[in-house]
Formats: C-alpha cells, sequence, structure tokens
C-alpha cells in the first residue's frame, strides 16, 4: 500500500482529463481499505473520493483531497435454488468481464447490459441500465464499509432505494459507504428480452435462428460498438444526460408541435423522451467547440477529442441544457458525476 502525491488521474478516467489527485492510493482488499481509512489524513474527518473504472466522472478541476482506488477483485458463485444461481463479484471487477464470466457459465440476466463502461462497484449506485434491463432486476445484495466507523453493512434490493439512474448511494448515503461486492441473481432459465431498441433488427442481420443469452449479447455489442466511441480511442462517458421523464400532458402539448417525437410510456402515466432526439433537434449532434464535442453518430455522447478541459466538458453540456431547455420547456439531468 503506497500513498502517491500529485497523482495524475488522466490514465484513470475515461474523460481522459488531465487532473490531479493531491493524494493517491489504490486498495486490494479490505484490510488495505481500511488501513487507509485509519490514516491521519482520513481521521481528520476529510472524505474520501472513491474511483473504480473511472467511467461515469468528469473531473473540471484537480482534486484537493485523497482519490482511492478500487481494485477489489473476484468472481464467484456463492448459492443456488431452482430457479437462479448467486452470483458475486467484488466491486473493482470490470463490469463487461463480469459479463463474459456469466455469457461463459450460461448464468442469464446480464446479457442486455454487456459492454457497458466501468466497474462492478457502479452498477448499483448507477443502477445502470441498457436495452430494457437495468440492474434492479437482476440485484440481490451488497456489501459496503462505512467511511467513518468502518463497520461492514449489507443492503438489500429495497434497501437500495433504485430509480432511474439512481440509488441510495447517490442520495441520503451519498459518500458514507464504499461498497466492497455485489451479488446478482441471475437466471438458470433464461428470460429473453429483445424488443427494446434495434435487438431485433440486429438478431435478424446475424440470421440468429434459435436465440441464447450469447445471441444477445453480441448483438447489444454490435448495436454500441456501431454507434459509440470507444473510450480508449476518444475520451467520453458514455450517455452523459438522462431521458427525461415529462407528464402526460406535456408531452400532449409537445406531440402537436412535434407529431414524430418518440417516446416510450413508463408507469404513473408518464413519457419519457430520448435525450439523443432532443439534443439532435437542437443542432448539437456532431457540434465541436474546441476538443469538446457532441458525438456524430449519438448525440447522447459528448466527447473529449484530445485536450479538452474538464471545465469545457461542462460549459458544452450546460449549452445543451439550455438550448433543449428554450426549445422544448425540458430540463435534461446530467447522468455523470462532475467533480
Amino acid at each position: 500500500m503506497q500513498i502517491h502525491e500529485n497523482f495524475s488521474l488522466k490514465p484513470l478516467n475515461t474523460f481522459a482529463i488531465a487532473a490531479k489527485a493531491r493524494f493517491f492510493a489504490s486498495f486490494s482488499s479490505v484490510e488495505e481499505l481500511q488501513s487507509l481509512l485509519n490514516t491521519k489524513y482520513f481521521l481528520d474527518g476529510n472524505q474520501p473520493i472513491i474511483l473504480g473504472g473511472g467511467s461515469n466522472i468528469l473531473f473540471t478541476k484537480d482534486v484537493d483531497g485523497f482519490v482511492l482506488k478500487n481494485d477489489l477483485r473476484g468472481i464467484s458463485v456463492v448459492a443456488e435454488d431452482d430457479v437462479f444461481y448467486y452470483v458475486k463479484a467484488a466491486a473493482g471487477e470490470v463490469w463487461h468481464q463480469l459479463v463474459e464470466y456469466c455469457l461463459q457459465h450460461n448464468y442469464a440476466g446480464l446479457e442486455n447490459l454487456s459492454l457497458i463502461p466501468g466497474n462492478v462497484g457502479a452498477s448499483p449506485m448507477q443502477n445502470i441500465g441498457a436495452y430494457g434491463v437495468e440492474i434492479k432486476d437482476v440485484f440481490h445484495e451488497l456489501e459496503a464499509l462505512h467511511v467513518k466507523e468502518h463497520y461492514l453493512r449489507t443492503f438489500t434490493l429495497t434497501e437500495c432505494a433504485f430509480g432511474y439512474r439512481e440509488s441510495i448511494f447517490k442520495k441520503t448515503l451519498k459518500n458514507q459507504f464504499i461498497i466492497l461486492n455485489v451479488t446478482f441473481k441471475l437466471r438458470k432459465a433464461p428470460v429473453f428480452n429483445t424488443s427494446y431498441g434495434a435487438i431485433e433488427q440486429e438478431l435478424n442481420k446475424m440470421r440468429v435462428t434459435t436465440l441464447s443469452i450469447q445471441h444477445i449479447a453480441q448483438a447489444v455489442i454490435q448495436i454500441r460498438q456501431s454507434k459509440l466511441p470507444d473510450p480508449k480511442v476518444m475520451g467520453n462517458a458514455g450517455s452523459f444526460f438522462k431521458n427525461p421523464t415529462i407528464s402526460a400532458a406535456s408531452f400532449v402539448s409537445l406531440q402537436q408541435l412535434w407529431p414524430t417525437i418518440p417516446f416510450y410510456e413508463v408507469p404513473q402515466q408518464l413519457y419519457k423522451i430520448p435525450a439523443a432526439w432532443l439534443i439532435e433537434q437542437c443542432g448539437f449532434k456532431g457540434y465541436r467547440k474546441g476538443d469538446a464535442g457532441c458525438n456524430p453518430l449519438q448525440p447522447l455522447v459528448l466527447v473529449n477529442y484530445g485536450a479538452a478541459s474538464g471545465a469545457e466538458i461542462i460549459a458544452l453540456s450546460q449549452m445543451i441544457i439550455d438550448a433543449v431547455q428554450n426549445r422544448f420547456g425540458i430540463v435534461l439531468e446530467r447522468e455523470v458525476n462532475i467533480l
């Protein structure tokens, strides 16, 4: 366990922002984490910033504090019943590698979440989702460490209070716990989910006749690769904004002005509008200012073409928010965590 000073975070965030941490250390065991939290820096009451895969974070300045990188590893089946395997994964595991592990062993449920960047620990925090599936649909429990009092606590599905890209760890318990591992409830007999987005169309192009979770995963991967930039090539954090939800009355008014507006009906008589469509209608698809830009294939993704600062990315996002609000009366909410 080594503590570094003035440590570059550029290779540790997918936006490739050139920020530095005043102090930095990584931990690969709970004991190492507890030792770090017992150092004088944290005993003085300071809060750490926990870094996983760095795929849902935007640094707008240097971190005048302590960044801890979660390098906990391990995947195992901890229980099973007639219907489910219970698969526990350490928070530092790469998310897509967990998906691949489950595909290899025919544990069904994560296939629609293929190729999402980031680590396992962020998955319940964000309630990540794609192509009709969210973490809450496959979640069993997680274990976390209290930052100040250092006790372990297990959180159930209900206790996590999952919402759309939300959980209790982004609200009431923000910065209070460090997620150590997550246990997923994965089916022995798959229940296929192919109705969302272009999955069925992609499966037809693949000429799939006998459906499997492996086929769905491959379709999702091909769709994502066709329209989302690889963070290793172009800095980005995936979807930058949440898809907004509006009331039925607001939707009717908008549909009268824009009859082709796309939408998804959601519970409680609400309508979800694709943020990408709103952004494109405001002329930002492919927009670039300096090295900060809006992806030309998927306008929901903001990109760093090379040397953009976090401040430039956030300024571009505010331009988009203002434009969408002025034109549609809808306020976009950032999905990415801003530091």
